[in-house]
C-alpha cells in the first residue's frame, strides 16, 4: 500500500511501546512532512541520549552524569532511600517535591510470566549500596499491582535481617496503577501514610 521505505518506517515506528498501527502510521506522515532540519535535530537527539545516557553509579538511574545531580545533591537525606520501579517514577516522585531522599531505581519488577527474575533488576546493586552507605530507612514505592507487591516483598526478605527501617507508600495509589500517572496529591498522600513492611 505504501512505498517500501514509508511502510519500513511505519513498521519500525510500531514497534515502540503504546504505538499502535495506526498511530505509527500517523507518526510516520508527521515526520515525512516535517522540514530535514526538523527530522535531524530528532534523530541527533535520539543518537545523542541512546550514547551518552548510563546509570549512576549509585541510584541506576538514567543520567548523563555521574553520579546524577540528586545523589550529588549535598541537601538531599542521605540515610534515606526510595526504591522505584523505573526512572519515571524518580521523576514522578521529584515533581511533587515532598521527597527529600535518596532513590534507588531497579529497572523493572520480579515477573516470572515475563521472565524477569530477581537477578535481573538492580538488586544487587542495592544491597552493594546498603552495605557501603548509613541508610536508616527504606522506602518500598513499586507499583501495587501483583509483580509490584511480589518485589516488594522480595526486597523486604533481605533487607530486614539488615535492621534498617523498612516501609512501604500507602495505598493512596489505585490498584493496578502506574506511580508515573498518579497525580501529585494522590502521591503525597501515598509518601505520607507509608507503613512498616510487616513480615
Amino acid at each position: 500500500m505504501y512505498a517500501r521505505s514509508i511502510a519500513q518506517l511505519i513498521e519500525e515506528l510500531g514497534k515502540l511501546p503504546g504505538i499502535g498501527p495506526k498511530s505509527a502510521q500517523r507518526l510516520a506522515f508527521h515526520l515525512l512532512f516535517q522540514s530535514k532540519e526538523e527530522v535531524k535535530a530528532l534523530i541527533e537527539a535520539i543518537v545523542k541520549a541512546k550514547e551518552e545516557v548510563k546509570y549512576c553509579s549509585q541510584c541506576q538511574n538514567l543520567t548523563d552524569i555521574n553520579p546524577c545531580p540528586i545523589c550529588s545533591d549535598l541537601n538531599r537525606e542521605k540515610w534515606l532511600l526510595c526504591v522505584v520501579e523505573n526512572p519515571q517514577d524518580v521523576a514522578a516522585m521529584e515533581r511533587i517535591r515532598e521527597y527529600r531522599g535518596q532513590y534507588h531505581v531497579l529497572h523493572g519488577v520480579i515477573s516470572p510470566m515475563d521472565g524477569v527474575g530477581p537477578e535481573d533488576l538492580k538488586i544487587r546493586e542495592l544491597l552493594q549500596r546498603l552495605s557501603n552507605q548509613d541508610i536508616k530507612e527504606i522506602i518500598i514505592a513499586t507499583n501495587p499491582t501483583v509483580e509490584g507487591e511480589a518485589t516488594a516483598m522480595y526486597l523486604a526478605k533481605l533487607i530486614k535481617p539488615l535492621g534498617i527501617k523498612l516501609t512501604r507508600i500507602a495505598r493512596g495509589l489505585p490498584e493496578g496503577g502506574d506511580i508515573d500517572y498518579v497525580d501529585q496529591l494522590t502521591l503525597v498522600r501515598a509518601l505520607e501514610g507509608r507503613r512498616e513492611i510487616d513480615n
